[in-house]
Order: structure tokens, then sequence, then C-alpha cells
């Protein structure tokens, strides 16, 4: 039997993995990684704050049209900034406000994805190059998954599982156009946002609401807006790689 020494072998190669790359990028950007943690954190925070103090909603008025205009660019700046959750929001301003203050959410909602997605597009402005540079095979990979965006964007936003605010960011790290994150993403935004309307709408308090949206129908209708959402990813996926 014949040895070979150490050198004579070929040098075995390992390419950096995903996740180690978003962990290099992550050490490096150290804004970006707080960014990415209020996102991810704050609508919570935000959420229980405003459970615990109902008076601030309480003392605002929409009588007028300058009410509503407050009403709609304060509503896009904590669900912009990610302050608030949009599902609470939604919750809230149904039981508040009723109908009367549903065009001051929707609007909101439109403005927000505004100020998110360009905050997120300016945080992680190098968040590509840097994943193609060290993973350059995930290129046409990517770039083949996002040239028709349509689908991805709306079966994210369907999902009761995908926040908001990390949803913008996703879609501002990938590059994605900005138009088309609107006008694919609010259709997505609607089943879940008329749900939780709805529930604060025929609550008789908050905390009914609260616990309302914890009842089995709504699990189940959660449910079912999870699975479209897995069924259309996985098939904007297969799809795409095909």
């Amino acid at each position: 039997m014949k040895f070979y020494p150490a050198k004579s072998l070929p040098k075995m190669t390992k390419k950096d993995s995903i996740f180690k790359t978003l962990g290099e990028y992550f050490k490096a950007h150290f804004g970006a990684t707080l960014s990415w943690i209020w996102v991810t954190v704050m609508p919570g925070l935000g959420s229980l704050f405003l459970f615990s103090n109902p008076q601030l909603v309480e003392a605002i008025r929409l009588e007028n049209a300058g009410d509503h205009l407050v009403f709609t660019l304060t509503l896009a700046t904590l669900l912009g900034l990610a302050f608030l959750p949009t599902t609470f929001t939604a919750l809230a301003t149904g039981y508040f406000f009723g109908w009367i203050g549903f065009p001051g959410l929707f609007f909101g909602y439109l403005i927000a994805n505004v100020i998110g997605y360009s905050l997120g597009k300016v945080i992680n402005a190098d968040f590509l190059s840097l994943l193609y540079m060290k993973n350059p095979e995930l290129r046409e990979q990517l770039e083949n998954r996002i040239r028709h965006p349509q689908s991805l964007i709306f079966f994210v936003r369907i999902s009761p599982i995908i926040p908001f605010a990390i949803s913008n960011f996703l879609f501002a790290s990938l590059k994605i156009e900005l138009k088309k994150v609107l006008l694919f993403g609010i259709p997505g935004m609607l089943p879940r946002t008329l749900i939780a309307f709805g529930t604060g709408l025929l609550a008789n308090s908050l905390l009914d609401a609260k616990k309302a949206m914890n009842d089995p129908m709504q699990w189940a209708i959660l449910a079912l807006l999870f699975l479209v959402s897995f069924w259309g990813l996985y098939r904007n996926w297969k799809s795409s790689k095909a």
C-alpha cells in the first residue's frame, strides 16, 4: 500500500454558509444589528404600553379633517418606526374609533410602508453586495426569486407570523421596488387587518378585544392564513427554482 504525504493531498475548501455571512454582516454593522433587534422586540413592548395606558387613545378625537390627518400621520410614524404592531393597532383602532378611524388606519399603513422600507434600505444598503461577495452562487438563485416578486410580497404580508416591520426590512434588503411592495403588499395585509379591526369593533372593552383574538375561531383563521402563506411561498420558491 502506497501512502502520500499530507502536503500532496488536494486541499478541501469550504464555502461560507449564509448564516456565517449574516453573522459577519451583523458584527460589522452595529447599527443594522440594533435596528433588526428593534423591529423584532419593540412592537411587542409598544403594544403592552398602549394596552396599559388606554387613556392616551381615549383622549383622541376625530372630528374634522385636521384630526384625521394628525391621526393618520401619527399611526404612520408609530408603525413605520416599529413602535407598534399592525395587528394590535388595527384592533385598537376598531375598538376606540370604529369605521371612522379605518381610513386613517389604511393610509397610515401605506405611509408606514414607505417609512419602514426607506429606513431598511438605508440601514442595510450593502447587505446584498456582501452576501453575493461571500456566496457568489446565491446571486442567480436570489435574482430568479425576486425578479417577479408579486407573489413573494403578497404571501409574506398575509402570513400571521412575519411582522410588518421585519418584512419591510426584508423587502428593502432584497432591493425589491417600493411600488411593488405597496401594490402587492397592501392586499396581503388586508385579511389580518380586517379581522383585527372587526374584533375591536365588536368588543365591549379593550381587554375583551384582546381576549377575543385568542378565540378558537380566530386561531383557526390565523392557521388558515399561515397555511396559505406557506403554500404560496413554497410554490414561489419551487417555480423560481425551476
